[in-house]
């Protein structure tokens, strides 16, 4: 794929990262988010940043998978990043709109209430992982360390969805779709990894 259909495609992600956030700033100037808008924020951006950092653990799959996809590379830290940003807003809804900045409330919460303690750890994870996102990062802590701090990705998106799961009421089922996504992605690391190895002993 040219460079220039790289960047055509990077500003449309940014637009399509950045539409949800957008929407949900209109509805809430139009006060028009429902009977609880600070739980519909909450739920908006949780599940805003789990989508894409499930989306941006796909990209190394989907590019074994099909090589003529190699160039999802370029968009793998983009994604990653916007979950982050997603996570961010997330934890900020929290901490001002429920804990209303009070840490003794926090601290409280963490203690009592098993789903927040799996969702700091899910956004904890990611932060070392923004932290490294720059291309000095990769240089500094090389290649294979840089692959290997980065997964704890799935580490973060595995506490997410536990965060998910203990979040919503008994019987509700919303996070199945997201963890079925998950679960394929899991399962078809080691078995990608083992036809990439086996293709290159291949090939040499």
């Amino acid at each position: 794929m040219s460079n220039r259909a790289i960047i055509v495609l990077k500003v449309l992600v940014h637009a399509a990262c950045l539409a949800p956030v957008a929407w949900l700033v209109v509805h809430l100037i139009q006060n028009n988010l429902g009977p609880d808008p600070t739980a519909t924020v909450t739920f908006f951006t949780g599940r805003g940043a789990l989508r894409l950092l499930v989306i941006s653990l796909a990209v190394t799959p989907v590019r074994r998978l099909i090589t003529r996809l190699s160039w999802l590379i370029r968009f793998r830290r983009m994604l990653g990043l916007y979950a982050f940003f997603y996570a961010c807003l997330h934890l900020l809804t929290y901490v001002w709109l429920y804990a209303g900045f009070s840490l003794s409330a926090m601290i409280d919460d963490i203690t009592r209430r098993r789903f927040i303690t799996a969702g700091l750890t899910a956004w904890a994870l990611m932060v070392p992982l923004a932290v490294t996102s720059t291309t000095w990062s990769i240089r500094k802590l090389g290649g294979k360390n840089w692959n290997r701090l980065h997964r704890l990705a799935y580490l973060s998106a595995i506490a997410g969805v536990v965060h998910y799961w203990w979040g919503v009421k008994p019987g509700v089922t919303l996070p199945a779709d997201i963890t079925i996504v998950l679960v394929i992605l899991l399962a078809a690391r080691p078995i990608l990894t083992w036809w990439s190895k086996r293709k290159r002993a291949t090939v040499s």
